[in-house]
């Protein structure tokens, strides 16, 4: 198959050069620019929409246990996030957050713990997010991909139940990217030089270095250039029949086998999905001949990832971005991943 070249784009995150001298943020919220967002979630398994201010004004912060220490709250990971963003793209536009939560915990105020269910009031009621993601669109850094706008997006990932709450204050663990979201369908696009898994800090400052060092590694060019790449490969509607086979398979190998192929994180939910999708998706379904191209079964891939819990979510999406480049690579001709599609 004759393969069309790819256009280079050369795209550089401008150097912060004051880490050192971040400074606290003033007590007073952050002023995020409000702009119109979209209809369709970033995430939609098992989470529902949430404000700043609720965050801020509605629900407690947890605390370790031990030492009754304060854990970074949801809304001062959202801040931080937003305080190294403008310190990194101080001319440009940052939406204000999309947030998503899940797992609500509740608890009641020590005067209420003798009342009934019936009789609590709200003032009785505690709560408390398990879970929590968000993302901010700057929508003056954009590019194309296959016609479809990308704005660029940066976000985060807080599930206090990878933190032990029952020991003294430790280092916290948050997860954050920058990458790309799809207009189109709000799909994320994240690779995984723009991710972080685990950012452990101990302090709002330290997590506000931490992700102006992770905006200052991302590599935009690369990026760009590897998911424009995927609309020059094509797969044959067998090559996509072996490709949900095989991934299917590969949830039930043996561990010794599994350990000798690529990782893939997604589940036998969404691989239905992604099977469903490839006919009745509006914009990523096949072709008229039955082929569909990788940009298309990339997105196929990040649109069922959208049925992820939060806790997971990031880490799916970046390794659906390194699958589809591995497939990509097998359909070149190297064997990494040639076992999904032969």
């Amino acid at each position: 198959m004759a393969l069309m070249p790819v256009k280079q784009i050369e795209r550089r995150i401008r150097p912060y050069r004051e880490v050192e001298d971040v400074q606290p943020m003033d007590v007073q919220p952050v002023r995020l620019e409000v702009v119109t967002g979209h209809s369709k979630q970033f995430i939609e398994a098992n989470t529902k929409e949430a404000t700043l201010q609720h965050l801020k004004n509605d629900c407690i912060v947890p605390v370790f246990s031990k030492d009754n220490e304060l854990t970074i709250s949801h809304t001062s990971f959202i801040e931080s996030v937003f305080e190294a963003a403008i310190k990194v793209f101080p001319h440009e536009c940052i939406t204000s957050p999309e947030i998503r939560v899940s797992h609500v915990i509740k608890g009641r105020t020590p005067d209420a713990i003798h009342k009934s269910v019936n009789d609590l009031l709200d003032i009785d009621k505690t709560i408390y997010y398990e879970r929590m993601a968000f993302v901010m669109e700057i929508p003056t850094i954009s590019e194309v991909v296959n016609e479809n706008a990308l704005n660029l997006t940066i976000g985060g990932v807080r599930s206090y139940n990878h933190e032990n709450l029952y020991s003294r204050k430790t280092f916290e663990k948050f997860k954050v990217f920058i990458g790309f979201k799809n207009m189109v369908c709000c799909n994320l696009c994240i690779s995984t030089d723009g991710y972080k898994d685990e950012m452990k800090v101990m302090s709002y400052h330290e997590l506000v270095k931490q992700v102006i060092s992770l905006i200052q590694c991302y590599n935009v060019s690369r990026h760009i250039n590897l998911m424009n790449s995927f609309n020059s490969h094509y797969l044959t509607e067998h090559q996509f029949a072996q490709l949900i086979g095989k991934s299917k398979l590969y949830q039930c190998l043996p561990p010794k086998e599994k350990k000798l192929l690529p990782n893939l994180e997604l589940t036998d939910c969404h691989i239905n999905t992604i099977a469903k999708n490839y006919y009745r998706d509006e914009d990523f379904s096949r072709d008229s001949n039955n082929t569909i191209n990788l940009w298309n079964v990339y997105n196929l891939f990040t649109g069922a990832n959208k049925g992820s819990y939060i806790d997971t979510f990031l880490d799916r999406a970046a390794n659906a971005t390194e699958f589809i480049g591995g497939i990509s690579k097998a359909l070149d001709g190297q064997n990494g991943y040639s076992w999904f599609i032969e």
